[in-house]
């Protein structure tokens, strides 16, 4: 099973989500929305991992942005494999600038984002150990976060880095196969 977990302010049905259900359908992913509130997100993340390792199911990780920094500590938990997607790994000090006002881009709704959600964050904010089991994609034109301070963290991990793009990751369905090889299905 394919856990993908979207960023700040996303959904379980933004573009890649859909992407990946698609072609890992077989697989199976689920790509639950998540609560803006950083330890809800990761309970609820927690629970739907630990039902299915119980199960004695494969558990795979994808995440992007906000989702890339939850799926960093989870892969570090609970030793599963992980995609990071232009990965906030600097979640704590980035999403500070979002506060006192963020958007939902699914439903363009807001929610109040206060420095007690950043602080929640800072539980999150490891260094992994088996960095191996990670697969970075980094674009370098990424408007929002510093591909740097991600190739600086991670730096024993597997990597994807490409010229330009955004944060986003365009073109992301080109390396769908190159995710699949990663987690050997």
């Amino acid at each position: 099973m394919i856990l993908f977990i979207h960023g700040f302010g996303s959904s379980g049905h933004s573009f890649k989500a859909e992407l990946v259900k698609k072609r890992f359908k077989d697989q199976g992913v689920l790509s639950p929305s998540l609560s803006y509130v950083p330890d809800l997100a990761i309970d609820t993340l927690r629970e739907i991992i630990e039902l299915f390792l119980k199960r004695g199911e494969d558990v795979y990780l994808m995440g992007s942005s906000l989702g890339g920094f939850y799926a960093t500590y989870l892969s570090d938990l609970y030793g599963l494999k992980s995609v990071l997607i232009n990965p906030a790994v600097n979640a704590p000090k980035t999403l500070t600038r979002a506060i006192p006002q963020a958007m939902n881009y699914y439903d363009e709704s807001s929610f109040e984002w206060r420095q007690s959600h950043v602080d929640m964050l800072k539980k999150y904010d490891i260094m992994p150990k088996d960095q191996k089991n990670l697969l970075l994609m980094l674009q370098k034109g990424d408007d929002v976060l510093d591909y740097k301070e991600a190739l600086e963290k991670l730096k024993d991990a597997h990597l994807i880095l490409e010229e330009g793009g955004a944060h986003h990751f365009d073109g992301f369905e080109d390396h769908l196969e190159d995710i699949r090889n990663f987690f050997e299905l």
